[in-house]
């Protein structure tokens, strides 16, 4: 009944504002359109899971060369921005979404699309605040306003679950976790970013208060000597694994003066998807049952 009342004002509200509609990219370019946007191609995961979310797989006519999920992704035609402008006008799309580094990185393809009639919307939140105004803005492209209002109310409530669990465990039985996001740097995440939400629903908490962001990322380097020093407060050592950090556990335990992390010498050292961590989607909530289990088995 919540839902459905939910439903009935949001169809009112809409009728009566209906008109040409805005929004503003996150490479700062403001974008109108009087129609929804009906063939799209996305080259970033999250876009693409994200309009599945939204129910617009007929409306998906491409994707980028490294998508994964959901599965009925991988059966749409693949694209990059390496691509030639010809390329993507043969499937006579009028959407594309892309991330700042690739508005940044291909300029020129985006202006010669733009050229023939194509537009291109630049995306990425940084966090979970941002990340329910880019599903929102997403549903504006697309005419699924109300789906993603769903998709907010599924995560929120989603959250409240993680909370009540959380409620029952105390303050000083939440494990110390240092969370790896680039082992190579001995990198962990910036304060505000996804993963560090994530690991705080999930009952654990972060030893790498003093991390600082890398170049507005939500990359914060660190360093193998503060790592060390905190190495006696990680009960549980934590690192995404994916295409941005291609790690092992052995590799964790194998690491210089490993030895001194508390989490090691416990054999409490874990990997999880930088998928279900890091990409703005519904699965942050699988993300956090994994680590929860991790932290409280």
């Amino acid at each position: 009944m919540k839902r459905l009342l939910f439903t009935f004002a949001f169809i009112l509200l809409f009728c009566s504002t209906a008109q040409a509609r805005a929004i503003t990219d996150d490479s700062g370019r403001t974008i109108t359109f009087d129609k929804p946007f009906t063939r799209i191609i996305s080259l970033y995961g999250a876009h693409t899971e994200n309009l599945f979310s939204l129910g617009l797989d007929e409306q998906i006519i491409g994707v980028s060369t490294s998508e994964d999920y959901p599965a009925a992704a991988l059966s749409r035609p693949s694209f990059n921005a390496r691509d030639g402008v010809e390329k993507f006008l043969a499937t006579k799309p009028d959407l594309i979404l892309i991330r700042p580094m690739h508005m940044r990185a291909y300029a020129g393809l985006w202006n010669a699309l733009a050229r023939h009639g194509v537009t291109v919307v630049s995306l990425q939140p940084d966090s979970v605040e941002a990340m329910y105004d880019y599903w929102r803005t997403l549903g504006k492209l697309t005419g699924r306003d109300l789906q993603a209002e769903y998709m907010i109310e599924d995560f929120r409530e989603g959250i409240s679950r993680a909370e009540d669990r959380l409620a029952t465990i105390p303050m000083d039985e939440r494990p110390g976790v240092f969370f790896e996001s680039i082992h190579s740097k001995s990198a962990t995440f910036s304060p505000g970013s996804m993963p560090l939400f994530v690991l705080e629903k999930a009952g654990g908490t972060n030893v790498a208060t003093d991390a600082r962001p890398r170049h507005g990322t939500n990359i914060a380097n660190y360093g193998l000597e503060r790592l060390l020093g905190k190495g006696p407060q990680i009960d549980v050592y934590l690192a995404q694994r994916g295409t941005m950090n291609d790690v092992s556990v052995r590799d964790i335990v194998n690491s210089p003066a490993a030895s001194r992390i508390k989490a090691v010498l416990t054999r409490n050292v874990f990997l999880v998807d930088e998928r279900l961590v890091s990409r703005p989607t519904l699965r942050l909530l699988e993300g956090i049952d994994i680590i929860f289990r991790f932290l409280h088995p």
